[in-house]
This record gives C-alpha cells, structure tokens and sequence, in this order.
C-alpha cells in the first residue's frame, strides 16, 4: 500500500487531503488545522439615524465596542462628518470594551436645514471600525411675529400692527381672554415696551419683550415664558436717577422716559438705544445715549455716550452768542426715531419751570456721535418737544415731522414765511434731515402768540403721519394730523404745510373745531380710512377719511370716557380684516382699565379688564401716556410696577 499527500490552503485554514492506495482499492480523508486566532474588536452605534432641531439637544448616542478574539485593547473613537453649526459633546471617546459611552449633538439655533452622514472611527493599534449615524438637521422653530422696534409700530407713528393672527374680535372676551402674566420691573414703565422675535439668548430662541424703566434700568423677558432674561442698570458708579425737579409730569423719579428703538443689524447680535438720565455724587446731573446688545444687555463699544449741545443764538440760557443744552433742564420723553443711520430725539422742560428752549439731536446709531442738532426757539425761549411720549416721525424722503410745543414765535418773516428769527413755538414743523437738520416747513396758528402766552399748546399732542389719500379728483395727498390743547383736529399737506397766516387758518389742508371736547394729550391711531382718537375726559372717537377729508363729526365713539390725560389707542389687525381697537384708562390715581373695541363701532366694546369677576384682569393703578403694544397674541400695558400682559386664558 502506499499514501499520497497533498496540501490545499482555504482561507485561512489548511486541508490536507491523504490519498490511501492499497491493493484493494483507494480512499480519501480530509483533515482541517485551524492556526492560532487575532484579537479584534466590533464598534456599534445606537440609535443609527437621529434628528436634530436648531437651538436643540438631541438624544444621546450609545457608542459601544465589542472584544473578539480575547481583545483587551482601548478603542478611540472619532466623529467626521458633521454639519455645519452642530457640535458633539465629548469630542472623542476612549471605549473599554463591553463598557458603552455616550454622545451628544446639539445643533445651534443659526444651524441650516441639512441632512448628513455622521462616521464614528473606532481605532486601536491598526485596526479600524466604523459605524455611521443618519443625522437629518431642522431649522430652529421660528415665529412669523412681527418685530416691534419703535414706538406705535412704526416711523409714522400710526398706531397699526396688520400682521396680528392669533387676536380676533371672537376671542377678545372675558371667558377666554384676559391677564396672563405680570413683568415685575423695578421702577415706573413711562416707555412703550419693545418686542423682537426669534433672538437667540444664550444659545437659545426666545421671543423677547424689552422694558426699561424709570430706575434706568432695561429688562429683557421671554416673552412666552415671562422669564428674565437679562437685566442692565444704566447709571454710573455712585449715581442715582435724577429727582423729579418739583414737576409732577414725570415723578417720582427720572431714568428712561422716552421709549428706545432697537436696530437688529447693528453691531455683532442687534442694538438697543436707550437715553438715561441721571446724577451724580455732586449733584451734577446727566444725560447718556445708551447701546445695548438684544442678546445680553452688555454696553456696546462706545457707549455710552454723553449728551450735550449748543446752537447759534441769544435765546433762554445762551452765552457767547450759543444757546446751551443744560442736561438737568431737560428729559428726553419723545421717543426716539431710527432713521437713516441716526437716532433722533427731542427735549421737553420740567413743567415750564427754568431756562430752556427747543431741541432737536442726531446721533450716528453706529458712533454714538452727535450728527445733527437744531433748536427750534434759539433766540426765544420755551417750545420744548414734548407730545405726550409719542415719536418724531418721518417720510420716505427722509423728512421729520413733529409738534412744538408753547414758545416764542417770531413776528416778523422772511421773504419766503419762515419766521426770521428762527422760532417756532407751538407749530407743527417739517425738518430737513440734508445735510444739517433745518426747518423744511411748518404751519402755525394765526394766535398762536395768545396760545402759547395761556399755555394752550399744540405740542400737548403727538403727530401721526396718513397713509396717501386720494380726493375726489384724483389727487394724491400726503397728510399730517395733530392736535393739541386747543381742542382742534389739524391737518396739514406736507408738501406745502401752509406756513402763518395773520387773521385767520385758512392756509391749512383742514381744520375741524370743537371736534375733541378735551385737552388732548394723545396720539391718534388709523386702521381701515378711519382716524381714533381721544382727548382728556373725552370719549374715543372714530373719524372716517373720505376723499382725502376728515369727517367733522365721529362716524362712532365709545360708551367709556378717559379721564386725564385721556387715550391714545393701538390695533390690531389680520390685514385689513380682524381689527381691534385697544385702549387704556391710564390715569395715575386710579386702577388702570384696558379696553378691546369694534373698529367699525366703538360703541360695540368687546373686552375690557374689569368684566371678569373678583378682579381677576385687575393690574394696579394707571400711567399716563402709556399706549398697549399687540403682538403675537399678547397685550402689553406698561405700569408703575412693570408691565401686565393680557392674552387668551388657558384652557
């Protein structure tokens, strides 16, 4: 007999085949030899496809390692492949085998939509496994509310917010609408509060209501959560705010009276402007033009900035020829303009005590550097800017556009009708904004000597820019309306704003007499061709816009009065549809009461806060000059405490 052998590799193993030959015949017989095993490892992932939100965390992801072969090495693990704006926490793992870790990914609030591959490298020695993640990333939640940056909506101070969804006249009543919150701030609320949507705080998404109060201080809450986000003082090491010097208008304190505006593309997240006053140790009182990052309320670079002033002239409190800005003679209580890269106010006097005169001042929003100044009485005295809160306005063309008020008057003009002098007390004025501010044009009233001398001034009242109106011939008009403590409803054509007439107002575009039975210390509001407004102790009434005129009569009015110093209304509206009508009874001596109306009817009252039984919309005592501000589904009411926000009841 004999034996043949022959040897086969597969794989890793060797077969040897025998070949047995006898005499009797042949057979075969395999026999398998397994050489020694290496050590190795497997990596595993759990879950395998994960979505992330902007601005959120996700679930954790269970990274695990698994010894084969009697492996006993450390595994390293590594990420590749994340998308832009979402980062993992930790970076890198070091992984005992049978012992799982975790990962977490969060994608930023600013994170694009995206979908990735995400590759954990597990790595020991030289060898390598990978396990992959299906991410799939979502923008962050965003809110289609509107911003709300400046006093009374916008640059013509009309009042209006069209972009308001949630609020309708069906559930504006007491059973499902009402006072859902309180923002506890730490002095009185004489601003209108601001609100931003989707800000990002803290690596978070937040709809954010700004207040600032008469303590100089500006809060950021979330405005869902009522949270505070933020808060910044803005008086100096050893300052308090300054006193009320002996008027009753703004007391018991001044800080920030006049309400900011805020500029999200300013700086590095948005900027709020806000002008605090306040004094010193020594009794020196001060005036400052404030920046504020929206995010965290942090000064920035630059700010703040001091506030003085001189102005060509020999009127109240001028030396050498100039007429100087004394900061302890004046607060800033029109709210402040955005316009074209510069922050505008005006000045007003405490009550008509002292020197002063009539300023108005530009700011470069990016500087804080004084641009622009004019005084509108500078060889006079008084005609402070005043308007009972209410903004200077502006056109398209870059115009402003406000009410003086009680001042001197030049009696005596140019070739053109300018007063010669350069005083304007008690008018309603156009400013260039060209190169220096100057005075474009104005209107005055033929007695205006005697008005200002018994202190009925047209600046009581704030200015409100029209929507184009159209007459019954086809002309287009671009109208401004006011009114002030003479009980009349001015408008003027700004483009010929009619100037002075000695005898009688024929050269204004309208005026209607008696219209308002109060003194007005209000601003009007406009929706759908019709003009709201209110006077102290008056009712509010409804004036419609017909062929470019106003009514003399109110088409409609509310069954409520407003006592001193009377309403000035906000609405809100789904375009031109679902609007409402919001006003306050904000006087200081009594418990505040808020109002919802019919813009078509006044008379037909929807809500008001003291339907609902055992006080439950109650929110303390009134603050003049306050306006609500609607956005996206809250009303907000300033007080002397903070700011009450109304809204539909929970369910």
């Amino acid at each position: 007999m004999s034996i043949i052998a022959r040897m086969l590799v597969v794989g890793s193993s060797s077969v040897v085949f025998l070949l047995l030959i006898s005499c009797s015949g042949s057979s075969t017989t395999s026999i398998t030899t397994v050489p020694p095993t290496t050590p190795d490892f497997t990596l595993s992932i759990a879950p395998t496809s994960l979505t992330l939100t902007g601005g959120a965390t996700g679930s954790a992801v269970n990274v695990s390692a698994t010894a084969q072969n009697s492996f006993t090495g450390a595994v390293s693990v590594a990420l590749t492949g994340l998308p832009t704006g979402v980062t993992a926490s930790p970076t890198t793992l070091s992984l005992t085998p049978g012992t799982p870790q975790s990962i977490t990914l969060t994608a930023a609030v600013t994170a694009p939509a995206n979908s990735a591959s995400v590759t954990f490298s597990g790595t020991s020695g030289s060898l390598l496994h990978m396990a992959t993640l299906s991410l799939t990333v979502q923008s962050a939640a965003m809110t289609n509310a509107p911003d709300v940056t400046t006093y009374h909506y916008d640059v013509a101070r009309d009042g209006l917010n069209t972009q308001e969804t949630i609020l309708t006249p069906t559930n504006v009543t007491s059973t499902t609408f009402g006072k859902v919150a309180f923002d506890t701030v730490d002095g009185k609320v004489d601003a209108q509060p601001l609100y931003l949507a989707n800000v990002v705080v803290a690596g978070k998404l937040h709809n954010v209501l700004y207040v600032a109060s008469e303590h100089d201080s500006v809060y950021a809450f979330d405005a869902d959560t009522n949270t505070q986000l933020w808060k910044t003082s803005l008086l100096a090491s050893g300052e308090t705010t300054s006193d009320d010097h002996g008027c009753s208008q703004i007391t018991p304190e001044i800080g920030i009276t006049s309400t900011p505006v805020i500029d999200r593309r300013q700086g590095t997240n948005g900027a709020i402007y806000v002008i605090a006053m306040s004094k010193d140790s020594s009794n020196k009182y001060h005036q400052r033009l404030h920046a504020l990052d929206i995010t965290t309320g942090a000064e920035i670079s630059g700010s703040p900035a001091q506030i003085t002033g001189t102005y060509p002239g020999t009127g109240a409190n001028s030396q050498g020829g100039n007429v100087i800005f004394d900061p302890a003679q004046y607060a800033a209580r029109t709210a402040l303009l955005l316009l074209n890269g510069n922050i505008y106010t005006g000045w007003t006097s405490h009550c008509d005590a002292g020197l002063y005169t009539g300023w108005v001042m530009g700011f470069s929003e990016s500087t804080l550097a004084q641009t622009q100044i004019i005084n509108l009485t500078p060889n006079g005295a008084e005609g402070s800017v005043w308007m009972s809160g209410d903004g200077i306005a502006a056109d398209a063309q870059g115009n402003l556009y406000l009410l003086d008020a009680n001042g001197t008057f030049d009696t005596t003009f140019t070739a053109t009708g300018f007063p010669a002098h350069g005083d304007y007390g008690n008018a309603m004025l156009k400013l260039s904004t060209s190169g220096s501010l100057a005075v474009a044009d104005y209107f005055d009233m033929y007695n205006t000597g005697i008005e200002s001398a018994d202190d009925v001034d047209l600046g009581s009242g704030g200015e409100m820019l029209l929507p184009d109106q159209t007459d019954s011939h086809g002309n287009v008009h671009h109208l401004i309306v006011g009114a002030g403590k003479d009980r009349s409803i001015y408008l003027a054509d700004r483009d010929d704003m009619g100037k002075f007439n000695a005898g009688a107002d024929t050269n204004i575009y309208q005026q209607i007499n008696g219209a308002l039975t109060g003194l007005v210390y209000s601003t009007p509001a406009y929706f759908n061709g019709v003009l709201y407004y209110s006077s102290d102790g008056d009712t509010l009434k409804a004036f419609p816009l017909t062929n470019a005129f106003l009514a003399t009569t109110p088409s409609s009015h509310s069954s409520a009065t407003f006592a001193h110093p009377g309403t000035t209304p906000s609405i809100s509206a789904n375009g031109t549809q679902n609007g409402i009508v919001w006003a306050l009874e904000c006087g200081t001596g009594s418990a505040a009461v808020l109002h919802a109306y019919d813009p078509a009817n006044l008379a037909h009252e929807l809500y008001n806060s003291n339907q609902a039984a055992s006080g439950r919309d109650s929110f303390g005592n009134g603050n003049k000059f306050i306006t609500p501000m609607i956005v996206n589904g809250k009303v907000y009411v300033g007080t002397p405490t903070g700011v009450a926000v109304f809204g539909l009841l929970p369910h």
